[in-house]
């Protein structure tokens, strides 16, 4: 991952990653980053990516419970739950089901941060 980029661009070259059919969280993005703490500035980042020119799948990005905490951010309550459910995702008030089965861990499947 490069170091000139901004620490937004960052978490969306991570979320980019996840795979289809996979979800992962902001703190595990944040940890990936060595940022541990910053899980809410991952947030942010998610909330801010709908203008980015490069998509960012950040319905695959959900709180450390599973729950879509970020589903307001998708133009319609509904919209994060539908495009999870279109990848095979089952979500039930507002949380992914099977989730820690589902949850994808960057920093076990990619090159640490900075390589």
């Amino acid at each position: 991952m490069k170091a000139d980029i901004s620490f937004f661009e960052k978490v969306y070259e991570v979320a980019r990653m996840v795979p289809f059919g996979r979800v992962t969280s902001y703190g595990a993005i944040a940890a990936y980053l060595g940022t541990r703490m910053s899980a809410r500035m991952v947030g942010w980042a998610m909330n801010k990516c709908h203008v980015h020119s490069h998509p960012v799948p950040a319905h695959r990005v959900v709180n450390h419970q599973g729950l879509l905490t970020g589903k307001h951010h998708f133009g319609g309550s509904e919209v994060m739950q539908q495009l999870l459910e279109s990848e095979g995702i089952q979500v039930i008030n507002d949380r992914v089901l099977r989730f820690k089965e589902l949850f994808w861990d960057p920093s076990t499947e990619l090159p640490a941060a900075g390589s």
